[in-house]
């Protein structure tokens, strides 16, 4: 029939083995990037695909052991355990050529003796990149080998025990994470001074030091929570972004004092080039102990994202939260989130029209959002104190608490005199 479908041949299996091979040739750096992109399990899976692609699983230079690696269907945990074990080890076994990364991130109890040669192992290989995290059970101690990974430029730890042995430190290293953690004072600043090249550190939920002293030229991006005494830049000219916590009340705390001028002062002093800032938790609390000065000395010029966790009940807060605010002249965006459990202490009244200590004009601000507010005359005084001097700004978005707000905040916002004539405010539902 002249009008018959036209239909492709059935394909044999040498065809089939022609069109595998077209893959197969493709250059080495490109099966590299294939391989990349499957799990470590179908990266292996591979093997069923021919004689060329048996082995090429065995050269993937990264090497990631997590849930995703295991297909068990059963919910035994002993079995997930000898599972992955058999894994990792047949994986190690038959792996050829360099790793430039190694994690392993499984939700089940591991063996620390299993954990303790697979480091072992690693150690005699030039590894780039290492990620460990233990979900559960007490801190692993991590063994002394590992500090003698010279090219490491990424560490990630959690849920780890650290115990440095008299080392060089990691020279190459530009990337530090460490979560849930437990290391002594002195080898904490011993192991940030011994990494000259880090640019990013990341520290949350710590134990075994309380002094944060950073001293790290070539630093970049620092976020931090948790429970610590002071914190100290030094050598710090380069950092740019800041994330930092403090995840405990230090009202009326013996140990915070004095000194509040000084916190305050120090804390910006080697951060000339610093661009983004949050300040969380009862950290603002913290640099509002003692006297506060109107402004800095010096202004973060480059400043331009700004958050705050903040009592607007208090009055030493909001001193220091203007003081950053005079500070930064170029500041483009703020946020403000009130501390809820705050929410109903006593009220100290800020007399923003009084006093002359709270005039000043912020030129450059853009946007301004605030989260978390009851609708008390602190917060609607700071607000219409925001509104009243930001010439530049465009948006304000308020987000009341759960349980707060309604029509008659609505209200009180519309009244307030607006230094922009093409600000709006944006009031979402809580």
């Amino acid at each position: 029939m002249t009008n018959m479908m036209h239909r492709d041949p059935p394909k044999f299996p040498c065809d089939i083995e022609t069109e595998l091979d077209r893959i197969s040739s493709l250059p080495e750096h490109i099966l590299e990037q294939i391989l990349l992109q499957l799990s470590l399990r179908d990266a292996v899976r591979t093997c069923i695909l021919s004689k060329k692609w048996r082995y090429r699983w065995a050269k993937i230079p990264h090497l990631v052991f997590d849930n995703n690696c295991l297909t068990l269907s059963t919910q035994d945990q002993g079995l997930i355990k000898n599972k992955l074990v058999n894994v990792v080890d047949h994986i190690l076994l038959l792996h050829h050529g360099p790793i430039y990364k190694f994690k392993l991130s499984h939700r089940d109890l591991l063996g620390v003796p299993d954990i303790d040669r697979w480091i072992l192992h690693l150690s005699r290989i030039p590894i780039k990149e290492f990620i460990l995290e233990i979900w559960k059970g007490q801190r692993y101690k991590l063994p002394s080998c590992l500090f003698s990974y010279e090219n490491l430029t990424h560490l990630e730890l959690f849920n780890c025990l650290l115990k440095p042995p008299p080392f060089k430190g990691f020279r190459n290293l530009k990337s530090l994470d460490l979560q849930h953690i437990t290391l002594a004072q002195d080898a904490f600043e011993n192991l940030i001074s011994g990494c000259p090249l880090l640019e990013r550190l990341t520290l949350m939920n710590f134990d075994g030091f309380s002094h944060l002293n950073i001293n790290a030229p070539n630093l970049q991006f620092f976020d931090i929570g948790g429970v610590f005494d002071d914190v100290s830049f030094e050598n710090t000219f380069q950092l740019t972004l800041v994330s930092i916590g403090l995840y405990e009340n230090v009202k009326n705390d013996p140990r915070t004092a004095h000194g509040g001028y000084w916190k305050l002062l120090s804390f910006f002093a080697n951060l000339p080039r610093i661009r983004r800032l949050e300040v969380q938790s009862y950290f603002l609390q913290y640099l509002a102990v003692g006297n506060i000065p109107s402004k800095l000395p010096k202004p973060c010029i480059d400043l331009n994202y700004l958050s705050i966790r903040i009592n607007f009940n208090d009055l030493e807060e909001n001193a220091a939260a203007l003081c950053l605010l005079r500070s930064a002249p170029n500041l483009q965006e703020l946020e403000m989130l009130a501390r809820p459990e705050e929410q109903n202490s006593a009220v100290t009244v800020t007399k923003f029209s009084e006093d002359d200590k709270w005039n000043c004009l912020f030129g450059q601000l853009q946007f301004i959002k605030i989260v978390g507010i009851s609708g008390v005359k602190a917060e609607l005084d700071f607000i219409n104190f925001l509104l009243s001097n930001s010439p530049m700004l465009e948006r304000m978005t308020i987000k009341p608490a759960p349980t707060n707000g309604g029509w008659e905040m609505v209200k009180q916002l519309l009244r307030f005199r607006r230094a922009s004539v093409q600000a709006e405010i944006v009031y979402l539902d809580p």
